[in-house]
């Protein structure tokens, strides 16, 4: 009798044991002792109530597959505190690895989607990450542009330069009392000249090296003054004109017509045959 005694003694502890509380009555305790209704715990997760309230009653008809109804109860338990790890292993316990019977295959849900982002609002945000890049990539090749001008602007300028190379020799005239255009006085040294027309002074002074005068094309009949006739180049558009008088002489009164500099009878002066008689008044 005492043996047996002794054996039935476990026994009655075993059965004075209290019950462990199941998953959803621990999750709705923490719950209620944070103060969070269902619906805050739906917002927070994203988990439709319905399932919250099917996991805190332990109807696992009413969920969907077991490895779903799992992950919902640790995002749960993370919501009031509880250990996910405690909350998902006791949950595979009661559940036993049953598979729920259910004659509709039902759709897992992420999220409630009354709770979902709008699709205009996904569509909205793809079309104005698209126009992002097409601005971007516009701004780029319109950065790009003064560049690729600058790295072109070279040929384009060359063949002009070179196709005005052979007119050189086409506005060479055969005859030189046909040249045309402006009448330029160039100094080769330094040179005083004086440029009337018609009694009016258009130029006097002094014109250093490399320094040049154009005759203005409106001047009916210009006439020039040089103290140093030797000191000045004398063209008509592309053509030399011969000089404009001896050297070491003062010219006076020289024609500055394209048609009289370039037939040499500017003035009686510069072609004076014989330089060894000159005038007394030009000395």
């Amino acid at each position: 009798m005492a043996k047996r005694d002794a054996e039935d003694e476990p026994m009655d502890e075993e059965l004075g044991e209290p019950d462990v509380p199941t998953v959803g009555e621990r999750l709705r305790a923490a719950r209620e002792k944070t103060a969070l209704s269902l619906e805050d715990i739906a917002a927070q997760t994203r988990i439709p109530q319905r399932h919250l309230e099917s996991i805190e009653s332990a109807d696992w008809d009413k969920l969907p597959a077991p490895t779903y109804t799992v992950g919902f109860a640790k995002s749960y338990a993370s919501a009031v505190g509880l250990d996910r790890t405690d909350i998902g292993d006791q949950l595979r316990e009661e559940m036993g690895g049953q598979r729920f019977a259910s004659s509709q295959a039902e759709v897992f849900e992420p999220a409630d989607p009354a709770r979902t982002m709008p699709k205009w609002l996904v569509l909205g945000a793809v079309v104005a990450v698209i126009l992002l890049i097409v601005v971007m990539s516009w701004l780029n090749r319109r950065a790009l542009q003064p560049d690729e001008a600058a790295t072109n602007a070279p040929p384009a300028t060359a063949p002009a330069a070179t196709a005005t190379q052979p007119q050189h020799p086409a506005t060479a005239p055969a005859n030189p009392g046909t040249a045309q255009g402006p009448v330029v006085l160039t100094a080769t040294a330094p040179a005083w000249i004086q440029v009337k027309d018609q009694g009016k002074v258009l130029f006097e002074g002094q014109l250093a090296p490399g320094q040049s005068y154009s005759v203005p094309p409106t001047a009916t009949a210009p006439l020039l003054r040089a103290g140093a006739p030797e000191a000045l180049k004398v063209t008509v558009g592309t053509a030399t004109a011969p000089p404009v008088g001896p050297a070491g002489q003062v010219a006076s009164n020289v024609s500055l017509k394209a048609a009289d500099l370039m037939s040499n009878k500017a003035t009686p002066a510069p072609a004076a045959p014989s330089p060894a008689a000159p005038p007394p008044p030009q000395q």
